[in-house]
Order: C-alpha cells, then structure tokens, then sequence
C-alpha cells in the first residue's frame, strides 16, 4: 500500500483467507470495496491509519468480528458496509469520540447477528443526515462522488448500484439482526434520513412519533418485529415516503389516512390482527378506531356474544341432532302409549291405547296352537 494509492477495489472476486494488516501510516486511501468475497477473521485495525478514508465496503463475506468502534476516529469516513457478515455483540461500548461518525452518510450492517439495544448515541451524533442544506459547506469530494465511490445496497426492497454518493444520500440499514428493546426516540432527530431499514430484529414498544420529523424520509421498514401500539398520526406529514412496510408486528387500531398513506397496499400492514381501516377490509369501531371484535361487547349483550361463539355449522347440527331424536321419541310414544301424561297432554285425556289389534294379533298366532291340541 504506497502512500499515493487511493483506490483499492478488490469485490466480486473469490479472495478468501483474512484481510491482511497492510495499511501503514499515512495511508491515503479514499475508497475500500472488498464486498462479495469468501475473507474470513477479522478487519485488521491497521485501517485507522487510512485518516482519508471515505468509503469501506467489506459486505457479502464471511468476517467474523465485533462492531469495529476504533472506526470512529476516521474523521472523513462517509460510507460503512458491513453487510451480510457475522458479526456479533452489542453496539453499546462508550465512544471514545465527542461526535463518532460525525460524517456518515451511509450505515448498513444488516444480515448480521448484533444483539442489544439500538446505537441511541450514534443516532445523537450522526451529523451528516441532520439539517444536511443547512449544514451544507464546499468540499473537495467531488473526485470521491464520481470516481471513487461504488456501492451496493438494498433501497425500497430492491437490490441497487450505486455509483455515486450525493450529499444528501443517507441510510440506515440495521434489518435482519438480533436487536431488542425499543426504537429510540431521538431516531427522530435524523431529518435528514432518507431510507431506514430496522425490520427482522426483536424490537418492542410504540413507533416513535418523532419519526414525522424526518420529513424527507423516501422509505420506511418496520416489519418482523414485536411493535405494539398505534400506528402515529405524525406518520401521515411523511409526504416523501414511497415505501411503507409495518407488516407483522401487533399494532392496533385504525391505520391513519391521508393521501400518501392512501397509496400503500394490504402487504405494508399484513400480520396485524388488531389494525383496523383501509385498506384493509376489517372495519374500525367509530367512537375508539379499534376493530370491531364480538368479545368486547357489553354485559347486555352477552346473550347474543354467546350465540355469535357457535359457527353456522355447529347450529345445523344442534337443530338436525334435535329433529332426529324429537321424530324418534314420537315414534316411540305413539307405538306404545308411554308416558301417559304426555299422550293425554297431545292427544286428549281420556285417550287410551288401543290394545285390541294387539290381542287380535295374539289370538291369530295362538290359533293353530289350539287346534293342533
């Protein structure tokens, strides 16, 4: 690694083995792509001695390491992929920098196995995806968005290059991990972000409403987790959001309308029983917004809760078990003339059996009895 190289793209090949520890003092790399390889181990913390480096995609290899924190003194790094590795542990180390990845325009360490809460203090200082026009000054990284930069990412569910890096690109992707706990509220703080990707984890706990501050917000995925709660009527002020998947989750209540929500499909809320409205096809309560549902109906209405508990069929075989016996113990009453009450009730009193034909019958058969004797 001479200190004049600032390329070093090596993905899409079959490397395997470690990253070897190449990289010296006063490395002037900008951009690291070693995506879709077969590199085992660890990253070799020789890195921080790359103080340009912009760009870092190690994704789609077989890395096995903890969240490389020592990442945070590389004060010009914009782009961290380490996608679709196996890294470990938890992201809640103390930082060792007042504003770590203060620069950071790209976060994608999804398909990984983090466990923990949410990075809540990387969310307090990542700078390059708050207040991004107001923020904005002159640079020379025209050559490093042109030139340098290759990337490939996961945007609206769909497999992308990229090629270029404009200033006011900003993701973050956590999906398909191990986290837990709940979705921090300063996430909200964030209103430069325009694509964020939490789905596949454990999360629990309400969707903050302070995701309707990041108003530029082009896609929202919240789907696989345990989120309870309301869907947030801030949501709706989201007039940039393209994608919305909120799907198995256990909301409740009515899904809020608006003209941008109006565009989103059954898929964005399947796996909600309790979410109510359209698109779906199951009716909210008009007083409360929740679903309908037989089993919180008042004590009054008990009675006809109970009879709603038995299916159609369960009632039509009742009323043909009962037919069936009824027809039968007719039979019987009306062949022998028993319970005597009950003829008398149905047919009259004074009624009596007619036992002649009976005796008549009895005589026949008897007959050639007495003959013979």
């Amino acid at each position: 690694m001479s200190k004049s190289l600032s390329i070093f793209h090596l993905n899409a090949n079959n490397f395997s083995g470690p990253i070897p520890s190449i990289f010296i003092k006063g490395c002037s790399l900008q951009s690291i792509n070693l995506s879709g390889n077969k590199l085992q181990r660890r990253l070799p913390k020789s890195l921080i001695n790359c103080k340009s480096l912009r760009g870092l995609d190690v994704g789609n290899n077989r890395i096995r390491d903890k969240f490389p924190f020592w990442m945070e003194a590389l004060p010009e790094l914009r782009v961290l992929v380490l996608k679709s590795n196996k890294f470990d542990g938890n992201m809640l180390l103390p930082s060792r920098s007042n504003l770590p990845f203060s620069k950071l325009q790209v976060l994608d360490i999804s398909r990984n196995a983090f466990v923990g809460s949410l990075p809540q203090r990387y969310f307090k200082s990542f700078r390059a995806m708050m207040d991004v026009k107001e923020n904005q000054t002159p640079s020379d990284d025209d050559a490093f968005q042109d030139l340098f930069f290759e990337m490939r990412i996961t945007l609206k569910g769909l497999d992308q290059l990229l090629k270029r890096l404009l200033e006011d690109f900003t993701i973050i992707d956590l999906s398909s991990n191990k986290f837990s706990g709940t979705i921090p509220r300063f996430i909200g703080n964030l209103n430069s972000l325009r694509y964020l990707n939490l789905s596949h984890n454990n999360l629990m706990g309400h969707i903050p409403a302070s995701l309707g501050n990041i108003s530029v917000l082009e896609s929202l995925d919240l789907s696989s987790n345990k989120l309870d709660g309301g869907i947030p009527n801030e949501l709706t002020s989201l007039t940039f959001l393209a994608k919305l998947n909120l799907s198995m989750n256990d909301l409740v209540g009515q899904i809020p309308q608006s003209t941008q929500f109006s565009t989103f499909e059954n898929d964005s809320y399947v796996g909600n029983l309790r979410l109510c409205g359209f698109p779906l096809t199951r009716k909210c309560n008009e007083e409360n917004g929740q679903r309908m549902q037989p089993e919180e109906q008042d004590d009054e209405d008990d009675e006809y809760g109970f009879i709603d508990g038995f299916g159609w069929r369960s009632v039509v075989m009742g009323y043909g078990s009962g037919i069936i016996v009824g027809i039968g113990i007719g039979c019987w009453i009306i062949r022998f003339g028993r319970p005597r009450w009950l003829v008398e009730f149905f047919f009259g009193v004074g009624y009596t059996y007619n036992k002649n034909k009976k005796k008549k019958k009895t005589r026949k058969r008897a007959t050639p009895t007495q003959r013979g004797t």
